[in-house]
């Protein structure tokens, strides 16, 4: 009897792990070939929405692979003109070359002239003047305990200062008087809410969570329920990569201008050349015609265990870049 449970215990774990379904497309055209590869001097350890960094302290940025390190312990946050930010996860962060303690870990920041905005791991906001060493604002916001490691940097956009939030909120903040002035709701249910997308398209705000895409401009309010895998902005479009394998091209008000579907399709990140290209997890390379009529199927070697990221035109996967055509 023993004998009998043992089997049916693993035929049934048999059952349920071939039952698992995988994206099959019915050809690709092969290898998908660049000119333009080079080999990284490290393996990716930590990435967020703006960069990564590598074991050997270069960091990848907007800019390319870094030709300098950043110290031992400290993580890449953002890149502002020529001014790196980097965080060790404990009680400093770093500007340019100037170490700032703080009292608790910071998680995103971005700098304008002699103002650092910062978001907390605790879910805190502050705004500081380098110059004088004194905190202008600090606000604290509902503590989230669990979020998606692609956590959205503060943005300097005109007059304000957008801070993303963990727990789903764009808090904007004067830049003349240093307050709070709205807050703006982009998830406040989710598990996983925390802003993982910011941008400014044509003065009209970007921003999304794992599950929600919202987009305000002109005085006027979008929001659409999605499950992202990837979200990026490319001239006055946004593309949007979602759970159940769908690639969608919408307006900066979220109106649908074209989509496509690839069954069982996990894409692990999107990215942009002269077409746009989606990173499936099966080794594929998905490639969309600019009016999203056709597409073409690339195989594309690399370790979906490993840590992947799309910046750009260019895809850093296991230890080398390659720039997309």
């Amino acid at each position: 009897m023993k004998h009998l449970l043992l089997l049916a215990s693993l035929l049934f774990l048999f059952a349920g792990c071939s039952s698992k379904e995988y994206y099959e497309p019915e050809d690709t055209v092969g290898d998908y070939n660049s000119t333009k590869s080079t080999a990284l001097s490290g393996s990716i350890t930590y990435i967020n929405k703006d960069g990564a960094t590598l074991d050997s302290q270069n960091i990848i940025t907007k800019r390319g692979v870094s030709n300098f390190k950043i110290p031992e312990g400290y993580k890449f946050l953002n890149i502002v003109e020529d001014t790196v930010i980097a965080s060790n996860y404990k009680d400093t962060v770093l500007v340019g070359d100037k170490e700032i303690k703080v009292d608790s870990v910071v998680v995103a920041a971005t700098v304008n002239n002699n103002k650092l905005a910062l978001l907390f791991s605790d879910n805190s906001i502050m705004l500081y003047d380098m110059n004088t060493e004194k905190t202008l604002l600090k606000e604290y916001y509902t503590h989230s305990f669990v979020n998606d490691t692609r956590i959205a940097n503060p943005y300097f956009m005109s007059n304000i200062i957008l801070f993303p939030t963990l727990d789903g909120k764009i808090i904007v903040v004067s830049d003349s008087t240093n307050k709070v002035v709205r807050n703006i709701v982009v998830d406040p249910n989710g598990q996983f809410n925390n802003i993982i997308f910011l941008d400014v398209v044509d003065d009209t705000l970007v921003a999304a969570t794992g599950n929600k895409v919202i987009s305000v401009g002109q005085g006027v309010l979008n929001l659409k329920d999605y499950n992202i895998r990837d979200i990026i902005t490319k001239d006055k479009n946004i593309y949007i990569a979602t759970i159940d394998g769908q690639i969608i091209k919408t307006d900066i008000s979220l109106n649908i201008i074209d989509r496509r579907k690839y069954k069982f399709a996990k894409i692990y990140s999107l990215a942009f050349g002269e077409s746009l290209y989606a990173l499936e997890s099966q080794g594929f390379l998905i490639k969309i015609s600019k009016d999203f009529k056709t597409d073409t199927i690339y195989d594309f070697d690399f370790d979906n265990e490993e840590k992947v990221i799309a910046i750009g035109d260019t895809i850093y996967y296991n230890d080398e870049a390659i720039t997309l055509k």
